[in-house]
């Protein structure tokens, strides 16, 4: 969930919600070099981005106060937190929960509830490893972070330096993207743009077809013009850090981020799930149960999308990840400097602000900044990100003035938990005497989604089988530049869709509403896909379009963006006889 920027004072006094746009109070100014605050100053930034330094570089600053140790919770307070976890779980039949607060650098309060694997008598605990999912992503750009300060890496080098196979759609954007354009989400990509390469896993995508398929995913608005969220640039990062650091990855991440910080329990790259122990699984909600989803194997392999959103922690390392961002140690400040902290942690791109955010929160600008959203909610700054996969949510918030934060993660299915639970947690930081409480959230975002669906005019009907001979014309093998081969083909008495890099996007064609779908026969994967054929005409052969059922379904689920052509028969079938 996104949030905002508080009013700024009209009087020219001290300085207040804007002051950590600069940088936080007390830490060096980060002055000359690729550190200087880069993609605000940059000869082909938008203008506005050169506007808003300006701005922020005049601005006073005032000391970091000494840091205290937090005063014991309320019990009050704590009963607060309590009724907020506790209504989340009932009302979204949560399989489990791990949730923790931070308030003057210290851990005022953590709780978890609920099993690892529903129904297993496995109780979650502070030690249990969830995926993180795109909290992630500011782990890898704090590896970056690293090998800036090492002088193995510019923010302003060109990604070809790293990796001259590298091609965008556009050779103009191939040449002028940097390091740092590849974390702000506004390289043209459209929303999502090229994320079935990635999910549902597994799958057979290397990040070197995805920097491969690059080139073939047209451009969704003028480069660094504004904010759509991307994932695959993030893979594409996480490859630049191999090539800059000269080791893989995951060797990377495990020696220059989770062992300098002592983030014992985190894991990237291939693991083994019995050694580690203690892992949660996501889950999928079917007839108010909790069903398992894809569950884990004895050992976990490396993932294409770890730079993006692959990697595990538990409570106890989240705590002690966002402790270093608010509180850091001497030897943390050792690790990363002041100057790459703030860099990370400052406004690179706007994000639109919504009228809802508007006058929930009085929020008046918002921003991304590299694997960081950053706002003023109430007057408060706020620096946070989430994180999403099909059974999995997280969030992690920052509050830097206060020295206060909070992080938890869901292996259900939590997205509106996560959003309910973040409205309560977030104003206990910014607006404390807020009296609605976590079910007063619920219902204003029930009251929401209603207004939306109801927009959306997604179908309600079952879709019906549709025989093998009503769709005959269409059957064929058939080629995405990016997402590769497909087949649709008969199978019996049905016709089946499969994607052939992509184990898990298969299922039959289906008809709904004298349209053509495919009903994914994987329940994990959602949601279903329009199929629109175009008959051949001359020379050009027959193509195929997809769209989403349901139009308010994730947006990695990009079917908008492939461009189907048949490029084949399907293989003629093979009969088979007993002797």
């Amino acid at each position: 969930m996104q949030r905002h920027l508080g009013q700024a004072s009209t009087t020219g006094a001290t300085a207040g919600w804007y002051a950590p746009l600069y940088r936080r109070r007390g830490t060096p100014d980060p002055i000359g070099g690729a550190a200087t605050l880069p993609a605000l100053n940059r000869r082909h930034a938008p203008r506005w981005l050169g506007l808003l330094a300006f701005a922020l570089l005049t601005l006073p600053t005032q000391p970091l106060p000494a840091q205290v140790h937090a005063p014991a919770l309320p019990e009050a307070t704590r009963a607060r937190l309590d009724q907020a976890v506790d209504t989340v779980m009932a009302r979204y039949t949560l399989p489990g929960i791990a949730v923790g607060v931070i308030e003057h650098g210290q851990v005022v309060y953590t709780r978890t509830v609920g099993e690892r694997i529903a129904g297993s008598g496995q109780a979650i605990d502070a030690r249990t490893l969830f995926k993180i999912a795109s909290n992630s992503k500011a782990m890898t750009t704090a590896l970056l972070g690293r090998l800036v300060d090492q002088g193995k890496l510019r923010w302003d080098d060109p990604v070809t330096k790293y990796l001259p196979q590298f091609q965008m759609h556009d050779p103009w954007v191939t040449a002028n993207m940097r390091v740092a354009d590849l974390l702000t989400h506004s390289s043209g990509l459209p929303l999502g743009g090229g994320d079935l390469m990635l999910w549902p896993e597994p799958n057979a995508f290397t990040a070197a077809d995805i920097i491969h398929g690059l080139r073939y995913i047209a451009p969704a608005y003028s480069f660094r013009s504004r904010y759509e969220y991307d994932n695959l640039l993030y893979v594409v990062a996480g490859a630049v850090a191999a090539a800059a650091g000269g080791a893989p990855y995951a060797t990377l991440m495990r020696r220059e981020v989770f062992a300098p910080l002592g983030l014992d329990r985190c894991q990237v790259g291939s693991w083994n799930r019995d050694a580690v122990g203690d892992v949660a699984q996501p889950h999928y909600l079917k007839d108010g149960r909790n069903i398992p989803l894809g569950e884990d194997g004895a050992v976990i392999p490396a993932l294409t999308s770890d730079p993006a959103g692959g990697i595990r922690c538990d409570l106890t390392d989240m705590l002690q990840w966002a402790r270093n961002w608010l509180v850091p140690s001497h030897a943390q400040l050792q690790w990363l400097s002041p100057v790459q902290r703030d860099v990370l942690q400052a406004p690179h791109m706007l994000i639109p602000v919504s009228t809802q955010r508007r006058l929930r929160d009085d929020t008046h600008v918002m921003a991304y900044g590299y694997g960081w959203r950053m706002a003023d909610v109430d007057g408060r700054w706020m620096v946070w990100h989430t994180g999403t996969l099909s059974g999995m949510y997280s969030m992690l918030a920052l509050f830097p003035d206060q020295q206060g934060g909070f992080v938890f993660m869901i292996n259900g299915n939590g997205g509106a938990a996560r959003e309910v639970l973040g409205d309560v947690l977030t104003k206990h930081f910014t607006k404390p005497a807020d009296t609605h409480d976590a079910a007063w959230y619920a219902d204003a975002l029930d009251q929401a989604n209603a207004r939306r669906v109801a927009a959306a005019k997604a179908p309600t009907e079952t879709p019906t089988a549709v025989p093998a001979g009503e769709v005959a014309a269409w059957t064929g093998i058939y080629r995405d530049p990016w997402l590769g081969e497909m087949s649709i083909c008969p199978q019996g008495e049905a016709v089946r869709l499969a994607v052939v890099k992509s184990p898990r996007l298969a299922g039959p064609i289906m008809r709904l509403g004298g349209r053509l779908l495919v009903h994914w026969a994987d329940s994990g994967v959602y949601p279903d896909a329009w199929l629109d054929f175009q008959a051949a005409t001359g020379s050009a052969p027959i193509t195929l379009r997809m769209a989403k059922v349901d139009p308010l379904a994730d947006f990695s689920s990009d079917y908008e963006d492939l461009h189907f052509q048949r490029i084949g028969a399907c293989p003629a079938p093979t009969s088979t006889s007993q002797h």
